[in-house]
């Protein structure tokens, strides 16, 4: 994102995974007010997965969707299990693609985040 403020709130964001791990209290408030900032700068891709992501983490009091592996997935048979997912790994990268919206890749992991979300 192009915002300072927004910047700064990812920053913040991941130093709060990395020394309180997935802290709901603070951290859905912090994903909510980054999505405000994905609005204002009319990224409609990011506003999408912010909100399923705090929708995710009220419901579950994790995050439980895993990192986009490299390789295409299989549309018949999702591997997604609770034991291949690093809930703070998986969101601290999710958050970051969040940082650099040119890159086509970080994109294309936005978009799988999305697709896992919302049939999760």
């Amino acid at each position: 994102m192009e915002n300072k403020k927004a910047i700064k709130l990812i920053d913040k964001i991941l130093a709060d995974l990395d020394k309180k791990g997935i802290n709901t209290d603070t951290l859905i408030d912090d994903l909510k007010k980054l999505r405000e900032y994905a609005l204002e700068q009319k990224v409609p891709l990011v506003v999408k997965v912010l909100r399923f992501t705090y929708e995710h983490i009220e419901e579950n009091d994790s995050f439980l969707i895993p990192i986009p592996d490299d390789e295409p997935v299989d549309e018949e048979s999702p591997n997604i299990t609770k034991e291949n997912v690093d809930p703070v790994e998986s969101l601290k990268y999710l958050i970051s693609l969040t940082k650099s919206l040119n890159n086509k890749t970080n994109i294309a992991d936005l978009r799988e985040y999305r697709d896992a979300l919302n049939s999760y």
